[in-house]
Protein backbone atom coordinates (compact mmCIF):
# COMPACT_ATOMS: atom_id res chain seq x y z
CA UNK A 1 0.00 0.00 0.00
CA UNK A 2 3.39 2.14 0.42
CA UNK A 3 3.21 2.14 -3.43
CA UNK A 4 -0.88 3.74 -3.65
CA UNK A 5 0.59 6.40 -1.19
CA UNK A 6 3.37 7.08 -3.17
CA UNK A 7 1.56 7.51 -6.52
CA UNK A 8 -1.56 9.44 -4.27
CA UNK A 9 1.45 12.38 -3.50
CA UNK A 10 2.99 11.83 -7.18
CA UNK A 11 0.08 12.61 -8.84
CA UNK A 12 -1.06 15.44 -6.91
CA UNK A 13 3.04 17.32 -7.19
CA UNK A 14 2.32 16.46 -11.08
CA UNK A 15 -0.82 18.23 -11.13
CA UNK A 16 0.45 21.29 -9.18
CA UNK A 17 3.62 21.42 -11.35
CA UNK A 18 1.36 20.91 -14.84
CA UNK A 19 -1.02 23.47 -14.33
CA UNK A 20 0.78 25.68 -12.29
CA UNK A 21 0.46 28.63 -14.96
CA UNK A 22 -3.32 27.84 -15.23
CA UNK A 23 -3.65 28.30 -11.70
CA UNK A 24 -2.10 31.43 -11.73
CA UNK A 25 -4.75 32.67 -14.11
CA UNK A 26 -7.46 31.54 -12.18
CA UNK A 27 -7.39 33.69 -9.39
CA UNK A 28 -8.67 32.36 -6.12
CA UNK A 29 -10.09 36.56 -5.03
CA UNK A 30 -12.12 36.13 -8.14
CA UNK A 31 -13.01 32.78 -7.94
CA UNK A 32 -13.55 31.37 -4.20
CA UNK A 33 -15.73 28.56 -3.74
CA UNK A 34 -18.56 29.50 -0.69
CA UNK A 35 -17.29 27.70 2.10
CA UNK A 36 -14.09 29.61 1.89
CA UNK A 37 -16.18 32.86 1.59
CA UNK A 38 -14.75 35.22 4.42
CA UNK A 39 -12.12 37.53 5.18
CA UNK A 40 -10.30 35.92 8.21
CA UNK A 41 -12.14 33.74 10.25
CA UNK A 42 -15.33 32.35 11.50
CA UNK A 43 -16.94 30.78 14.11
CA UNK A 44 -20.01 28.29 13.84
CA UNK A 45 -21.54 24.82 14.24
CA UNK A 46 -24.62 23.01 14.21
CA UNK A 47 -26.72 20.87 16.89
CA UNK A 48 -29.55 19.52 17.95
CA UNK A 49 -31.70 18.43 21.13
CA UNK A 50 -33.77 15.09 20.76
CA UNK A 51 -36.90 13.22 22.47
CA UNK A 52 -38.03 9.71 21.45
CA UNK A 53 -40.67 7.63 22.47
CA UNK A 54 -41.04 3.57 21.70
CA UNK A 55 -43.56 1.34 21.71
CA UNK A 56 -41.21 -1.35 21.50
CA UNK A 57 -38.43 -2.78 23.77
CA UNK A 58 -34.51 -2.06 23.15
CA UNK A 59 -33.74 -5.74 22.61
CA UNK A 60 -34.87 -7.10 19.68
CA UNK A 61 -32.46 -9.90 19.03
CA UNK A 62 -33.40 -11.70 22.95
CA UNK A 63 -37.03 -13.06 21.71
CA UNK A 64 -38.06 -14.99 18.60
CA UNK A 65 -40.74 -12.85 17.56
CA UNK A 66 -38.25 -9.73 17.74
CA UNK A 67 -38.73 -7.03 20.94
CA UNK A 68 -41.59 -6.67 22.80
CA UNK A 69 -44.19 -4.05 23.37
CA UNK A 70 -43.37 -1.46 26.04
CA UNK A 71 -43.71 2.46 26.26
CA UNK A 72 -40.25 4.04 26.74
CA UNK A 73 -39.08 7.55 26.11
CA UNK A 74 -35.91 9.53 26.06
CA UNK A 75 -34.37 12.99 25.60
CA UNK A 76 -30.78 13.53 24.77
CA UNK A 77 -28.42 16.17 23.29
CA UNK A 78 -27.23 13.90 20.63
CA UNK A 79 -24.57 16.27 19.31
CA UNK A 80 -23.39 20.11 19.67
CA UNK A 81 -20.65 20.85 17.00
CA UNK A 82 -18.48 24.01 17.14
CA UNK A 83 -16.47 24.62 13.78
CA UNK A 84 -13.87 27.57 13.74
CA UNK A 85 -11.96 28.13 10.29
CA UNK A 86 -9.23 30.33 10.19
CA UNK A 87 -7.04 32.08 6.99
CA UNK A 88 -3.66 31.72 7.91
CA UNK A 89 -3.05 33.84 4.14
CA UNK A 90 -5.44 33.63 0.83
CA UNK A 91 -4.43 30.55 0.25
CA UNK A 92 -3.73 28.56 3.51
CA UNK A 93 -6.85 27.64 5.66
CA UNK A 94 -7.04 26.14 8.59
CA UNK A 95 -10.23 24.30 9.95
CA UNK A 96 -11.65 22.35 12.93
CA UNK A 97 -14.66 20.99 14.19
CA UNK A 98 -15.17 19.42 17.60
CA UNK A 99 -18.62 17.78 18.39
CA UNK A 100 -19.66 17.25 21.88
CA UNK A 101 -22.00 13.47 21.82
CA UNK A 102 -24.62 13.51 24.93
CA UNK A 103 -23.43 15.79 26.71
CA UNK A 104 -19.50 15.16 26.93
CA UNK A 105 -17.41 12.36 28.56
CA UNK A 106 -18.47 10.52 31.96
CA UNK A 107 -19.09 7.06 33.02
CA UNK A 108 -21.93 5.20 32.35
CA UNK A 109 -23.41 1.35 31.44
CA UNK A 110 -24.78 0.39 28.44
CA UNK A 111 -26.30 -2.72 26.96
CA UNK A 112 -25.22 -3.61 23.76
CA UNK A 113 -27.73 -6.21 21.72
CA UNK A 114 -27.40 -8.39 19.25
CA UNK A 115 -27.95 -11.46 17.27
CA UNK A 116 -30.02 -14.57 18.92
CA UNK A 117 -30.22 -13.05 21.84
CA UNK A 118 -26.71 -12.16 23.22
CA UNK A 119 -26.27 -8.75 24.73
CA UNK A 120 -23.08 -7.73 26.33
CA UNK A 121 -22.60 -5.46 29.34
CA UNK A 122 -19.58 -2.46 28.75
CA UNK A 123 -18.63 0.13 30.66
CA UNK A 124 -18.16 3.16 28.09
CA UNK A 125 -18.23 7.00 28.50
CA UNK A 126 -21.69 9.07 28.98
CA UNK A 127 -20.82 10.78 26.23
CA UNK A 128 -17.59 11.32 23.98
CA UNK A 129 -15.48 14.70 22.95
CA UNK A 130 -14.21 13.87 19.38
CA UNK A 131 -11.90 15.94 16.66
CA UNK A 132 -14.40 15.56 13.83
CA UNK A 133 -12.14 17.90 11.82
CA UNK A 134 -9.15 19.64 11.79
CA UNK A 135 -7.32 20.26 8.65
CA UNK A 136 -5.05 22.12 6.66
CA UNK A 137 -6.25 22.99 3.00
CA UNK A 138 -3.90 25.13 0.73
CA UNK A 139 -5.72 26.57 -2.52
CA UNK A 140 -4.40 26.85 -5.72
CA UNK A 141 -7.43 27.40 -7.78
CA UNK A 142 -11.16 26.75 -7.51
CA UNK A 143 -10.92 23.40 -9.19
CA UNK A 144 -7.48 22.08 -7.59
CA UNK A 145 -6.87 22.21 -4.20
CA UNK A 146 -4.99 20.04 -1.71
CA UNK A 147 -6.31 19.43 2.02
CA UNK A 148 -4.15 17.22 4.84
CA UNK A 149 -5.30 16.32 8.44
CA UNK A 150 -8.57 14.84 9.88
CA UNK A 151 -11.12 14.64 7.20
CA UNK A 152 -14.88 14.05 6.72
CA UNK A 153 -15.52 10.78 4.49
CA UNK A 154 -18.18 11.75 2.33
CA UNK A 155 -19.47 8.44 1.23
CA UNK A 156 -23.35 8.57 1.21
CA UNK A 157 -25.85 11.50 1.28
CA UNK A 158 -25.71 11.96 4.87
CA UNK A 159 -22.15 12.03 5.50
CA UNK A 160 -21.56 14.58 2.92
CA UNK A 161 -24.38 16.61 4.31
CA UNK A 162 -24.79 15.75 7.66
CA UNK A 163 -25.87 18.90 9.58
CA UNK A 164 -29.09 18.30 11.08
CA UNK A 165 -31.33 21.15 9.00
CA UNK A 166 -30.44 19.08 6.05
CA UNK A 167 -32.65 15.81 6.56
CA UNK A 168 -36.15 15.86 7.60
CA UNK A 169 -36.37 13.06 10.24
CA UNK A 170 -35.41 13.72 14.15
CA UNK A 171 -32.70 11.72 13.90
CA UNK A 172 -30.40 11.06 11.18
CA UNK A 173 -31.52 8.89 7.96
CA UNK A 174 -31.31 5.33 9.69
CA UNK A 175 -29.98 3.41 7.16
CA UNK A 176 -26.82 5.17 6.29
CA UNK A 177 -26.77 5.83 9.74
CA UNK A 178 -26.64 2.60 10.92
CA UNK A 179 -24.18 0.74 8.08
CA UNK A 180 -21.76 3.45 7.99
CA UNK A 181 -19.46 5.56 10.10
CA UNK A 182 -21.72 8.70 10.83
CA UNK A 183 -20.12 11.46 10.35
CA UNK A 184 -17.77 9.56 9.30
CA UNK A 185 -14.53 11.70 9.96
CA UNK A 186 -10.94 10.11 9.36
CA UNK A 187 -7.40 11.24 8.76
CA UNK A 188 -5.31 11.54 5.75
CA UNK A 189 -5.35 14.37 2.60
CA UNK A 190 -7.40 14.72 -0.35
CA UNK A 191 -7.59 16.38 -3.64
CA UNK A 192 -10.92 18.62 -3.95
CA UNK A 193 -11.93 21.65 -6.00
CA UNK A 194 -14.95 22.93 -8.31
CA UNK A 195 -15.10 22.52 -11.99
CA UNK A 196 -18.11 23.86 -14.05
CA UNK A 197 -21.22 22.32 -12.38
CA UNK A 198 -19.32 19.81 -10.60
CA UNK A 199 -18.01 19.78 -7.51
CA UNK A 200 -15.39 16.52 -6.24
CA UNK A 201 -13.36 15.28 -3.86
CA UNK A 202 -10.63 12.53 -4.16
CA UNK A 203 -8.76 11.33 -0.81
CA UNK A 204 -6.48 8.73 0.91
CA UNK A 205 -7.34 8.04 4.52
CA UNK A 206 -6.82 5.42 7.21
CA UNK A 207 -8.78 2.35 6.62
CA UNK A 208 -10.94 0.52 8.83
CA UNK A 209 -10.26 -2.45 11.93
CA UNK A 210 -12.41 -5.33 10.40
CA UNK A 211 -12.42 -7.03 14.09
CA UNK A 212 -15.20 -4.55 14.46
CA UNK A 213 -17.74 -5.37 11.80
CA UNK A 214 -21.09 -7.27 12.97
CA UNK A 215 -23.91 -8.09 12.00
CA UNK A 216 -26.61 -5.60 13.16
CA UNK A 217 -24.45 -2.55 12.03
CA UNK A 218 -22.19 -4.04 9.06
CA UNK A 219 -18.48 -2.46 8.87
CA UNK A 220 -20.12 0.97 11.57
CA UNK A 221 -18.22 -0.53 14.27
CA UNK A 222 -14.93 -0.90 11.89
CA UNK A 223 -14.22 2.97 12.53
CA UNK A 224 -10.91 3.18 14.71
CA UNK A 225 -10.86 4.82 18.13
CA UNK A 226 -10.12 2.52 20.73
CA UNK A 227 -6.52 3.00 20.83
CA UNK A 228 -5.14 6.38 20.46
CA UNK A 229 -3.79 6.07 17.13
CA UNK A 230 -5.37 4.82 13.83
CA UNK A 231 -3.93 1.87 11.82
CA UNK A 232 -2.95 2.95 8.41
CA UNK A 233 -0.92 0.03 6.72
CA UNK A 234 -3.40 -0.61 4.30
CA UNK A 235 -5.15 3.02 3.69
CA UNK A 236 -8.31 3.29 2.14
CA UNK A 237 -9.41 5.41 -0.73
CA UNK A 238 -12.90 7.11 -0.84
CA UNK A 239 -14.23 10.02 -3.23
CA UNK A 240 -17.30 11.63 -4.02
CA UNK A 241 -18.07 13.89 -6.91
CA UNK A 242 -21.63 16.15 -7.10
CA UNK A 243 -23.09 17.87 -10.54
CA UNK A 244 -25.56 21.29 -9.61
CA UNK A 245 -26.18 21.48 -13.61
CA UNK A 246 -29.88 22.22 -13.61
CA UNK A 247 -31.39 25.24 -11.02
CA UNK A 248 -32.57 22.82 -7.42
CA UNK A 249 -30.89 19.75 -8.32
CA UNK A 250 -27.91 17.75 -7.26
CA UNK A 251 -26.56 14.73 -8.45
CA UNK A 252 -24.13 13.15 -6.08
CA UNK A 253 -22.42 9.88 -6.27
CA UNK A 254 -19.61 8.49 -4.18
CA UNK A 255 -17.40 5.69 -3.44
CA UNK A 256 -14.67 3.66 -0.69
CA UNK A 257 -12.19 0.61 -0.74
CA UNK A 258 -10.04 -0.52 1.81
CA UNK A 259 -8.27 -3.76 2.09
CA UNK A 260 -9.06 -3.93 6.35
CA UNK A 261 -7.01 -7.06 7.01
CA UNK A 262 -3.85 -5.23 8.17
CA UNK A 263 -5.52 -2.46 9.80
CA UNK A 264 -7.05 -5.56 12.31
CA UNK A 265 -6.41 -4.99 16.20
CA UNK A 266 -5.07 -8.90 16.03
CA UNK A 267 -3.34 -8.60 12.49
CA UNK A 268 -2.12 -11.81 12.72
CA UNK A 269 -5.21 -13.21 13.05
CA UNK A 270 -6.29 -11.97 9.57
CA UNK A 271 -3.30 -12.20 7.65
CA UNK A 272 -4.69 -15.22 5.31
CA UNK A 273 -7.39 -12.91 4.15
CA UNK A 274 -8.26 -9.01 2.44
CA UNK A 275 -11.48 -8.58 4.07
CA UNK A 276 -11.67 -5.99 1.19
CA UNK A 277 -14.75 -3.17 1.67
CA UNK A 278 -16.40 -1.90 -1.85
CA UNK A 279 -19.07 0.51 -0.64
CA UNK A 280 -20.70 2.47 -3.95
CA UNK A 281 -23.99 5.00 -3.67
CA UNK A 282 -25.20 7.55 -5.62
CA UNK A 283 -28.22 10.63 -4.39
CA UNK A 284 -30.04 13.28 -6.30
CA UNK A 285 -31.45 16.06 -4.31
CA UNK A 286 -34.14 18.63 -5.71
CA UNK A 287 -34.07 21.32 -3.49
CA UNK A 288 -36.39 24.78 -4.15
CA UNK A 289 -37.82 27.18 -1.60
CA UNK A 290 -40.57 25.68 -1.18
CA UNK A 291 -40.13 21.75 -2.34
CA UNK A 292 -37.85 19.44 -1.59
CA UNK A 293 -37.04 15.76 -2.44
CA UNK A 294 -34.13 13.51 -1.87
CA UNK A 295 -33.15 9.79 -2.56
CA UNK A 296 -30.18 7.94 -1.95
CA UNK A 297 -28.71 4.26 -2.79
CA UNK A 298 -25.69 2.51 -1.22
CA UNK A 299 -24.45 -0.60 -1.62
CA UNK A 300 -21.72 -2.70 -0.04
CA UNK A 301 -19.63 -5.77 -0.18
CA UNK A 302 -17.38 -7.25 2.36
CA UNK A 303 -14.72 -10.05 1.13
CA UNK A 304 -13.84 -12.84 3.38
CA UNK A 305 -16.90 -12.25 5.69
CA UNK A 306 -17.24 -15.62 5.98
CA UNK A 307 -13.63 -16.18 7.42
CA UNK A 308 -13.64 -12.61 9.10
CA UNK A 309 -16.72 -13.89 11.39
CA UNK A 310 -15.10 -17.33 12.00
CA UNK A 311 -11.69 -15.49 13.41
CA UNK A 312 -14.20 -12.33 14.90
CA UNK A 313 -15.84 -15.33 16.93
CA UNK A 314 -12.81 -16.38 18.91
CA UNK A 315 -11.58 -13.24 19.31
CA UNK A 316 -10.98 -12.05 23.35
CA UNK A 317 -14.39 -10.39 24.96
CA UNK A 318 -11.89 -7.74 26.50
CA UNK A 319 -10.90 -6.36 23.19
CA UNK A 320 -14.72 -4.59 23.72
CA UNK A 321 -15.81 -5.85 20.18
CA UNK A 322 -19.31 -7.33 19.19
CA UNK A 323 -18.12 -11.38 18.00
CA UNK A 324 -21.16 -11.68 15.88
CA UNK A 325 -21.31 -12.67 12.05
CA UNK A 326 -20.40 -10.17 9.20
CA UNK A 327 -22.50 -10.37 6.11
CA UNK A 328 -21.35 -10.10 2.32
CA UNK A 329 -23.43 -7.22 1.23
CA UNK A 330 -25.53 -4.54 3.09
CA UNK A 331 -27.74 -2.43 1.21
CA UNK A 332 -29.53 1.09 1.84
CA UNK A 333 -31.73 3.13 -0.23
CA UNK A 334 -34.87 5.50 0.49
CA UNK A 335 -36.70 8.39 -0.76
CA UNK A 336 -38.36 11.70 1.01
CA UNK A 337 -40.43 14.39 -0.24
CA UNK A 338 -41.35 17.51 1.47
CA UNK A 339 -43.62 20.94 0.45
CA UNK A 340 -43.73 24.20 2.75
CA UNK A 341 -47.29 24.80 2.83
CA UNK A 342 -46.85 28.36 4.16
CA UNK A 343 -45.80 29.66 0.71
CA UNK A 344 -49.34 30.49 0.16
CA UNK A 345 -49.29 33.28 2.89
CA UNK A 346 -46.51 35.98 3.24
CA UNK A 347 -44.53 35.16 6.21
CA UNK A 348 -40.76 34.26 5.74
CA UNK A 349 -41.41 31.02 7.84
CA UNK A 350 -41.51 27.42 6.29
CA UNK A 351 -43.70 24.49 7.65
CA UNK A 352 -43.15 21.46 5.30
CA UNK A 353 -45.42 18.12 5.97
CA UNK A 354 -42.74 15.38 4.69
CA UNK A 355 -43.36 11.74 4.14
CA UNK A 356 -39.97 9.41 3.99
CA UNK A 357 -39.71 5.78 3.39
CA UNK A 358 -36.87 3.71 3.83
CA UNK A 359 -35.15 0.24 3.22
CA UNK A 360 -31.90 -0.73 4.67
CA UNK A 361 -30.92 -4.94 5.08
CA UNK A 362 -27.02 -5.05 7.05
CA UNK A 363 -27.35 -8.53 6.16
CA UNK A 364 -28.48 -8.27 2.73
CA UNK A 365 -26.48 -11.34 1.26
CA UNK A 366 -24.73 -14.01 3.11
CA UNK A 367 -21.76 -16.13 1.86
CA UNK A 368 -22.40 -19.93 1.07
CA UNK A 369 -22.75 -21.35 4.68
CA UNK A 370 -23.89 -18.82 6.62
CA UNK A 371 -27.29 -18.28 8.22
CA UNK A 372 -29.61 -16.15 6.86
CA UNK A 373 -30.70 -13.18 9.63
CA UNK A 374 -34.00 -11.71 8.25
CA UNK A 375 -34.43 -9.45 11.65
CA UNK A 376 -31.87 -7.21 9.85
CA UNK A 377 -34.18 -6.40 6.67
CA UNK A 378 -36.11 -3.57 7.41
CA UNK A 379 -38.50 -0.84 5.99
CA UNK A 380 -39.27 2.23 7.51
CA UNK A 381 -42.19 4.66 6.77
CA UNK A 382 -42.23 8.19 8.43
CA UNK A 383 -44.41 10.90 8.69
CA UNK A 384 -43.85 14.59 10.19
CA UNK A 385 -43.10 18.12 9.63
CA UNK A 386 -40.37 20.59 9.69
CA UNK A 387 -41.43 24.20 10.99
CA UNK A 388 -38.68 26.35 9.92
CA UNK A 389 -38.57 29.42 12.04
CA UNK A 390 -35.01 30.26 10.40
CA UNK A 391 -33.59 28.86 7.18
CA UNK A 392 -31.11 27.79 10.12
CA UNK A 393 -33.41 26.69 12.99
CA UNK A 394 -35.97 23.94 12.64
CA UNK A 395 -38.45 22.63 14.93
CA UNK A 396 -39.20 18.52 13.48
CA UNK A 397 -41.89 15.70 14.61
CA UNK A 398 -42.17 12.64 13.54
CA UNK A 399 -43.80 9.33 13.81
CA UNK A 400 -42.38 6.28 11.77
CA UNK A 401 -43.14 2.33 11.63
CA UNK A 402 -40.72 0.24 11.24
CA UNK A 403 -41.38 -3.13 9.25
CA UNK A 404 -38.73 -6.35 10.04
CA UNK A 405 -38.68 -8.83 7.58
CA UNK A 406 -41.87 -7.72 6.22
CA UNK A 407 -43.71 -8.06 9.53
CA UNK A 408 -42.13 -11.29 10.54
CA UNK A 409 -41.23 -9.68 13.73
CA UNK A 410 -43.15 -7.59 15.65
CA UNK A 411 -43.63 -3.65 14.21
CA UNK A 412 -41.63 -0.72 16.22
CA UNK A 413 -43.49 2.55 16.33
CA UNK A 414 -41.21 5.53 17.07
CA UNK A 415 -42.31 9.48 17.76
CA UNK A 416 -39.69 11.83 17.96
CA UNK A 417 -39.36 15.32 18.54
CA UNK A 418 -36.20 17.60 17.69
CA UNK A 419 -35.36 21.76 17.93
CA UNK A 420 -31.98 21.47 15.18
CA UNK A 421 -29.84 24.48 14.35
CA UNK A 422 -26.58 25.02 12.08
CA UNK A 423 -24.77 27.90 10.75
CA UNK A 424 -21.94 30.44 11.15
CA UNK A 425 -22.32 32.90 14.47
CA UNK A 426 -19.29 35.55 13.64
CA UNK A 427 -16.97 36.57 11.19
CA UNK A 428 -14.66 38.69 9.90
Amino acid sequence: MRRVLFLFLFLAATLCTTFSQQIKQDSISKKTPYEWNFSKFRFGGYGEILYQHMDYGADRYKYATGAQSENRAYISVPRAVFAFDYKLRDDLVLSSEVEIEYGGTGSAMELEYEEAGEYETEIEKGGEIELEQLHLTKRFSKWFNIRAGHLIVPVGITNAHHEPTLFFTTSRPEGEMTLLPCTWHETGISVLGYFSHFKYEVMLVNGLDPNGFTSAIWIKGGKQGMFETAVMTSPAVAGRVEWSGVNGLRLGASGYYNKTAKNASKPEKTADIDAAVTILSGDAQYLTKNLTIRANYLWGNLSDSKRLSQINKNISSATGFIRTPVAKNALAYSVEAGYNVLSFFKTKERLMPFARYEYYNSAQSMETGMSEMPINKRNILTVGMNYYLLPSLVLKADYSIRHLDHDNYNRENTFGLALAYTGWFFSK
